[in-house]
């Protein structure tokens, strides 16, 4: 099933890895990504290399609250009816979602980043939070999900994936067109540190590639996208 907003990139993806380079080993760079545009989402490689402008900044932004969420957090209007579906399917499974953050702007970012310096060290801040420029959630396509039942932000617990919002987001997300961005185990692969909350839509077809394939989303992005012959 096509996600909402498919009109707005309809390329066809090259054959995946066909002659695309090896993944890069993580490193901290400022490589401005090759998909860029506002309406290239899908296709945009956010990592420790690479990077959005500035001055990137979705227009069709909305509240959470139009999905039925709690509101406060805002997302593309395009993600709206999937995130809507999905928090009907998790309330109906007695596994209900709140946000805790979406939509961030550069420079709400370079705030979020620089509050993990001072508290832990930059070093230590590298693997827990982007820098400014290479966060997903400035795509305004990201959510940071917690548990509707509680206030408690979802990085306080040992392991969000064992609540029952998160045991169901891990099975059942992709089905909606998102996926956690930051699996367990595999930090030298997505370059960074386990995000069981951390989940990043990428339409439907999409994240049913991901899951079958067996991938992170950085690699797929990598080999589908970012590393493929123009």
């Amino acid at each position: 099933m096509a996600a909402p907003g498919a009109a707005a990139d309809s390329s066809t993806a090259p054959a995946r890895g066909a002659t695309a380079s090896p993944l890069p080993a993580c490193r901290y760079d400022g490589v401005r990504t090759r998909y860029d545009g506002l309406r290239q989402w899908r296709k945009t490689l956010l990592d420790t290399i690479y990077k959005l402008p500035r001055s990137y900044a979705p227009g069709s932004l909305v509240s959470t609250s139009q999905a039925g969420l709690n509101g406060g957090y805002l997302i593309r209007r395009s993600v709206i009816d999937d995130l809507s579906a999905m928090a009907r399917a998790a309330r109906a499974a007695g596994a209900g979602l709140a946000a805790q953050s979406a939509y961030r702007s550069y420079a709400t970012q370079k705030s979020v980043f620089q509050g993990y310096v001072d508290r832990i060290g930059y070093e230590r801040a590298l693997a827990v939070s982007a820098r400014a420029g290479h966060s997903e959630h400035q795509l305004g396509t990201t959510i940071d999900f917690r548990s509707a039942s509680s206030a408690r932000a979802p990085w306080d617990y040992d392991d969000w994936a064992t609540t029952a919002p998160g045991r169901w987001m891990k099975r059942n997300a992709w089905r909606y067109g998102f996926v956690m961005s930051y699996p367990k185990g595999k930090r030298s692969e997505s370059c960074y540190s386990y995000e069981p909350w951390h989940y990043r839509y990428v339409g439907r077809e999409t994240a049913a590639a991901v899951r079958t394939q067996g991938v992170t989303l950085r690699r797929y992005l990598w080999e589908t996208w970012q590393a493929a012959p123009s």
